[in-house]
């Protein structure tokens, strides 16, 4: 059985965008479910979905999917608060977190996986996703790594990941770099 975890940080209002992104459809699937999907495909001990604006539409939307979905108690305040309830509430058996938002609409599970393995053949370091010379998410962390980390706003784990650029295998993903924020993300998509 794997021995990590998975908080998939749906949360957002959408603002920019003016609906809410976690159900714009791309190939025929919602980013909220095609996000899912793909961490589902890693097996992971548990799995937390983080809601706040439409929690229940959306909590309705991947209710045939075996997850959890949690109403982030501060998600107006951004990522980091969402994050941290998220990892929060994993079952205490996770070792590592598997952090993925669903704005992305390269992702997919050959990603995922290659973190998984990244992650595994070191699991005292994180394995994160590389693009547009920075270090993102998706991004598979120590758990560890999150007790005592300083979480809130919307810079989600960047700061840690920066802190540590050391101890974090890259994945490189360049087109994971597209997301979606505004209307003219769609275009592409």
């Amino acid at each position: 059985m794997s021995n990590h975890g998975a908080v998939v940080l749906a949360a957002g209002a959408s603002r920019r965008l003016g609906r809410p992104k976690q159900l714009v459809q791309v190939d025929g699937e919602s980013l909220l479910r095609r996000s899912l999907r793909c961490v589902l495909a890693t097996a992971p001990r548990d799995t937390v979905v983080v809601l706040g604006h439409a929690a229940q539409e959306l909590a309705a939307h991947i209710a045939d999917l075996p997850a959890r979905c949690v109403l982030g108690a501060q998600w107006q305040q951004g990522m980091g608060h969402s994050l941290r309830q998220g990892v929060a509430q994993l079952a205490p058996g996770c070792d590592g977190v598997l952090v993925v938002l669903c704005d992305q609409p390269a992702l997919d599970e050959a990603h995922l996986q290659a973190l998984l393995r990244a992650w595994q053949a070191n699991p005292r370091q994180a394995a994160a996703t590389g693009y547009a010379q920075t270090l993102g998410v998706p991004v598979l962390l120590p758990r560890g790594w999150l007790r005592d980390a300083a979480l809130d706003g919307d810079r989600g784990a960047r700061d840690l990941l920066r802190a540590r650029a050391a101890q974090v295998q890259v994945v490189e993903n360049a087109a994971l770099a597209r997301d979606v924020d505004v209307p003219g993300d769609l275009a592409d998509g």
